[in-house]
Parts: C-alpha cells; sequence; structure tokens
C-alpha cells in the first residue's frame, strides 16, 4: 500500500496578490503614503561610485548627500533598502529630483511592472521574489529603479537581501566591462539579475509540479486539488507580474529613451528574450496544472465509474435470489412447494446456484 506524501502547501502569500491599498481615499495626487507592511528595521541607504579603476562604497547617513554624487562624472548606484520611513524616502527623492508622483508611486508597493519617461529619469518598477529554502516560501517585494544619466537609485520594499550581490561584486572586483560602462548597462545588469531569478522561482514551481503529479497518480485526495488550485492562482500572479516587465524592456529595447545607448539595447534585446522564456514556462505551467485538474476529476470520476460498476453486479446477482425468496415468502396456504420435504433445501440451492452461475457469466464477460 502506498503511503500519501505530505501535502503541498500554498508557497506566495496569496494576500500580496490582491491585496487591498492602504491609502486614504480622496488625498489629493502626490500625497506620500507607505502602503506595504509596517517595518521597524532602520532604511539603509547604500552608495557604490565607480569609474573605470576606481570603486567607492559606503553607507549614506544624509540622503542629501545623494544630491551631489548626481552630477559627479562617475556612475553612481544609490541603493535605499527599506522604503518604510516616508521622511527619508522623501528626502532621497528631493535629492535625485523626482516628481512627487512618482514618490507616491515608490511608496505604493501595489504597483505593477511598468515604466514611466521623464526629461532627466526613468522610473520602472519591479518585482523581485525572495525563497525561503527550508520551507520553499516565496514573497513578493517590490523594487523602484531610477535611472538618471550617471546614476542609478534603486528603492526596495524589504531588507531581506535582493539579487543584486552578483553585480555588487562584478563592480567591487572590476570583473568584466560594467566599470567601463555607463549607468544604462547598470540598469541592465540589474534588470537581468532580477529575471535570471525568475528561472530559479520556475524551478522550485516545476519541482512542486512534479511533486504534485506524484501524488495525482498514486493516492490522489481532496488536498491535493487545493494545492493544484493554489499553483494556478499562483501562476497568474506571475503572469501578471511578468507580461507587462515584457513591454518595459521591450520599450528600453526599442531606445525609446535617451539615457539608454545604443551600445545597450543589445544587451536589453537579451533580457526580452529571458523575459519571454519566463513567460512561456509560466504559461506552460499553467497548461499543465490545468491538465492535472482534468485528471483528478477523471480519477475520482473513474472511481465513482468502478464503485458503481460493482455494486450493479451484486445487484445483478442478488435479484434472482431476493425474487425467489419472495415467492416462498407469500402466506398462501395452497402453494404445493409448501409442504415438500425438500423445498427449504432446493430454493436455497436454486438461489446459489442462479448467483453462482451469474458470477461465472461475468468472469468470462472479464467484467469482474
Amino acid at each position: 500500500m502506498n503511503t500519501p506524501k505530505a501535502v503541498i502547501k500554498p508557497y506566495i502569500k496569496l494576500r500580496k496578490i490582491f491585496r487591498a491599498k492602504k491609502k486614504p481615499a480622496g488625498l489629493p495626487p502626490g500625497t506620500l503614503v507607505y502602503t506595504g507592511e509596517k517595518r521597524t528595521e532602520k532604511v539603509q541607504i547604500n552608495l557604490i561610485d565607480y569609474k573605470e579603476n576606481s570603486v567607492n562604497e559606503h553607507e549614506v547617513t544624509d540622503p542629501v548627500e545623494c544630491k551631489h554624487l548626481i552630477k559627479s562624472d562617475t556612475v553612481s548606484w544609490i541603493d535605499i533598502e527599506g522604503i518604510s520611513d516616508v521622511h527619508i524616502v522623501q528626502k532621497v527623492s528631493e535629492s535625485l529630483g523626482l516628481h512627487p508622483l512618482v514618490m507616491e508611486d515608490i511608496l505604493n508597493v501595489n504597483q505593477r511592472p511598468k515604466m514611466e519617461e521623464f526629461d532627466k529619469y526613468v522610473y520602472i518598477v519591479l518585482k523581485m521574489f525572495h525563497v525561503k529554502k527550508s520551507t520553499a516560501e516565496i514573497t513578493p517585494e517590490q523594487v523602484s529603479i531610477i535611472l538618471g544619466k550617471n546614476f542609478v537609485a534603486t528603492f526596495q520594499e524589504g531588507i531581506e537581501g535582493d539579487t543584486f550581490h552578483e553585480v555588487r561584486e562584478r563592480i567591487r572586483t572590476k570583473k568584466g566591462v560594467i566599470n567601463k560602462m555607463t549607468s544604462d548597462y547598470l540598469l541592465y545588469s540589474l534588470v537581468d539579475s532580477m529575471i535570471d531569478s525568475y528561472f530559479a522561482l520556475l524551478d522550485v514551481f516545476g519541482d512542486k509540479i512534479e511533486t504534485l503529479e506524484e501524488q495525482l497518480v498514486n493516492n490522489p485526495v481532496k488536498e491535493t486539488l487545493s494545492s493544484i488550485y493554489a499553483l494556478k492562482r499562483e501562476m497568474l500572479y506571475l503572469r501578471k507580474i511578468v507580461w507587462p516587465l515584457r513591454e518595459v524592456i521591450s520599450r528600453l529595447e526599442r531606445g525609446e529613451s535617451e539615457l539608454v545607448r545604443k551600445d545597450t539595447h543589445l544587451y536589453l534585446r537579451d533580457v526580452y528574450d529571458h523575459t519571454m522564456n519566463v513567460l512561456d514556462t509560466i504559461e506552460t505551467y499553467r497548461d499543465v496544472l490545468t491538465s492535472m485538474v482534468d485528471i483528478y476529476l477523471s480519477s475520482f470520476s473513474n472511481k465513482l465509474n468502478e464503485t458503481m460498476k460493482y455494486l450493479a453486479l451484486i445487484s445483478t446477482i442478488f435479484i434472482p435470489m431476493t425474487f425467489i425468496a419472495s415467492i416462498y415468502g407469500m402466506n398462501f396456504d395452497l402453494m404445493p412447494e409448501l409442504r415438500w420435504v425438500h423445498g427449504y433445501w432446493f430454493a436455497l440451492g436454486l438461489m446459489f446456484s442462479i448467483g453462482f452461475g451469474f458470477l461465472i457469466y461475468f468472469k468470462k464477460k472479464k467484467w469482474v
């Protein structure tokens, strides 16, 4: 007998898929209200300032310092980890010369991936995912990116870490061409690292789908169907994230912004291909999950039909027996067989003979 495996639980915090906006209605445009989960951790502003062989990295304590960085001839990466402190985010945004509506969007963590162009900078919203290895739980996080002429600012919703560690190491070790390139190449590197992390995320989902398939074949239970529907909702959420991201990368690759040089378009084209691969994988997983639902329903329908078949066979065997018993159970005095000495054993033998005969017939027909 197969022992059922542990039933898969939902992985993405589903309350974040359709979470309600916490911003009160009726506020004037540009009102800064943080809509994410309240955090007690201190907001960190990390700076990596580089140009060819020179790399300067330190933590920014005064947001006003950012105002001088954007005017230098180096490439500055201003990484803000945690945006729960509205006052600090406002100071940094004002130092970078951001529009109040952009500040509002940065603090509103319910944004869908998008790109907005302004005179001196480009505003991009993306989603990052954190995978907890111990429980395979996946948590989404919003990342806002500002691309300027010689700077890139990233506003991360949380401080749990990010997918940018490889980009930092390349800058620190002067590996590759990133130290010789401009800020648009830094933007490409950050976006590419986030999209590459989607493949690791899809690998997690792939493993879970395989486990569900095993459960579906070996011992499907009601919880299996619930897990399948949970995964389908998560695939819908991922599609909701990746589909508009495709348009964002396409606009950058087509060169709609003057801040993105032609040399970077080729790299962005590669990122666009990766995005399409992610989207194709998501669609494939959705189709697989849909077919798994059909298989689950068919499996239970087959089990029900099998049960009904055996019940019908049992009824067929016992109906003649019931008919004979009902005849001799009538209360008529003039029935000849009622006074027969061997009448009881004859009726009993007749019933068993008919039942046994039906059973042999069903065996020959391979119905049982």
